[in-house]
């Protein structure tokens, strides 16, 4: 019997569960965006994972809505969550003002181009795991810069994840020329 649910969830064109990743570099490593993104139907386990996070508050990694504004909570609803525990003020208000407003723009984004249909957008949820770079908290940071790369991250991640990219074909072809960034920092010693 559990078959034949299965089957009939995969015929009726559900978005279960995606998941897609997205990296924008700017010219300052402040600006990196590299968020996670994992999205699907709000009667799903999507919708509970959201209900779960909004509900089981963690110190130091708070999870929000994203917001264009206060009180203009974003469609398809979307869950932000710090990949890293935050402990220094600034840092919350860059994540909660600026970023906050890149996410909730970059998922509009991916409405506006077509990787999320207008028609789904009250029955799809986001959950966006979310990193700044430390040099947030140190160096002078643009935040108009900051908010450009955390929404084009945001666009590229939720259609990556829409589209099933990189697809396991990409992968396989081009494992071999494949190098983790920071693993190759480390082989030449520069991290």
């Amino acid at each position: 019997m559990a078959k034949k649910k299965l089957a009939s969830k995969r015929k009726t064109g559900k978005l279960v569960l995606r998941t897609g990743e997205a990296l924008v570099e700017g010219d300052f490593p402040w600006a990196a965006a590299e968020p996670e993104v994992v999205l699907g139907e709000l009667d799903g386990p999507v919708g509970y994972a959201i209900a779960k996070l909004i509900g089981d508050q963690v110190a130091g990694h708070t999870r929000v809505f994203a917001l264009m504004d206060c009180g203009m909570q974003v469609k398809p609803v979307t869950v932000m969550v710090s990949k890293v525990t935050v402990t220094k003020t600034k840092y919350t208000n860059i994540l909660m003002g600026t970023v906050q407003a890149a996410i909730a723009n970059g998922v509009l984004d991916a409405v506006r181009s077509g990787a999320i249909p207008k028609s789904k957008v009250n029955e799809l949820g986001i959950i966006v795991s979310v990193w700044l770079d430390p040099a947030v908290l140190s160096e002078k940071v643009d935040y108009t810069v900051l908010m450009q790369t955390h929404r084009e991250a945001t666009r590229q991640a939720i259609e990556k994840a829409i589209k099933g990219e990189p697809t396991i074909e990409q992968l396989l072809k081009n494992q071999d020329q494949i190098t983790h960034c920071f693993h190759e920092l480390l082989l030449k010693g520069e991290l």
